[in-house]
């Protein structure tokens, strides 16, 4: 069975984008793949975070990754600062990285740009990911365009390392996942719906209340034309609510369409609303009862044990091909 290996930021809010875009995608691949699922709180500390914060943040995250329907005995879920390997590994892939190539990705020139003082962490970001993925001998990593050259810098360092000492590393294949109906802004259709827009009704969060998505789904922006018809170019805010209308309902935008010709926005929305409160409702629950649980820790212990493992093997083979520690 081929595997997955995906990182995820403990970065707080996650949006009905990202549960679309990601989350929801990442959960149906588990029954075709060896799937690792790692809570990145390695990769966050590149920028300040407050301790309880990111703390809160990593539990909340892994409740919501099983409430929206990971099964832990199908996929393994962990925390990275939980699998000493992957801090190990970082540094072995740092030493075989250039600082030419690491000032070349677009993420740290944007990120340190006109900034007085810029972490190292974040030079030596992709050196840490590269890690994540080779230690899992990962076949496929399910990526967003914007780690895209990431990707490409692990793939050189696997070809990297396999040349200059042994030939350990599967080379990991890139796998944009399927974009799908886009979830775009809903004070600002043509831009993707993200959770750091300063316009807190521009999106919807996994864990908003029925009264806010009620609210949020009313005051969203559609035309004066009246017509619920999906164009995305010329109706872009009434195709996006057709298009979360359709996902969260499981209908085609098609049937939508012609249960509602002839009437309003208003219905419309009010019922939108509905159907997101009613799809979010059970991964709500879900959470609530996990997010303190013992039962959490749990499915988290038992993934770091599985997860360190699988990691431990791959760092011997590395720390043997570069001539580290003693050869027992």
């Amino acid at each position: 069975m081929k595997k997955i290996f995906s990182g995820i930021q403990p970065s707080g809010v996650i949006t009905l984008g990202n549960y679309v875009g990601a989350i929801k995608q990442f959960i149906e691949l588990q029954h075709d793949y060896d799937c690792y699922f790692c809570v990145v709180d390695q990769h966050a500390i590149t920028v300040p975070q407050d301790r309880l914060e990111l703390r809160k943040n990593i539990r909340g995250l892994a409740a919501l990754y099983i409430a929206a329907g990971l099964d832990h005995k199908k996929a393994t879920l962990f925390v990275q600062s939980e699998v000493p390997a992957h801090a190990q590994a970082g540094w072995m892939l740092q030493c075989i990285s250039y600082i030419g190539e690491l000032e070349r990705m677009t993420q740290f020139k944007d990120k340190s740009t006109g900034k007085e003082a810029v972490s190292a962490g974040l030079l030596t970001y992709p050196p840490l990911m590269a890690a994540d993925i080779l230690l899992y001998e990962a076949d496929l990593v399910p990526v967003g365009e914007d780690q895209k050259q990431h990707l490409e810098l692990t793939r050189d360092l696997a070809e990297r390392f396999n040349n200059r000492y042994n030939e350990i590393f599967t080379i990991p294949e890139v796998r944009i996942p399927k974009v799908g109906a886009r979830i775009m802004s809903l004070q600002e259709p043509t831009k993707k719906m993200s959770k750091s827009d300063s316009n807190q009704r521009a999106f919807i969060t996994l864990l908003d209340t029925p009264k806010q998505i009620e609210k949020k789904i009313k005051s969203a922006v559609t035309d004066s034309e009246g017509i619920i018809k999906f164009d995305r170019e010329n109706k872009p805010g009434v195709s996006n609510l057709l298009s979360i209308y359709s996902i969260m309902s499981g209908k085609t935008i098609e049937e939508i369409e012609t249960d509602y010709a002839g009437k309003g926005y208003g219905d419309f929305k009010a019922d939108l609303a509905e159907v997101v409160v009613q799809a979010l409702a059970p991964i709500q629950e879900r959470y609530y009862e996990l997010v303190d649980s013992k039962e959490l820790d749990d499915i988290l212990d038992e993934g770091a044990e599985r997860a360190k493992l699988k990691a431990n093997r791959m760092l011997r083979k590395m720390e043997n091909a570069m001539g580290l520690g003693r050869k027992r």
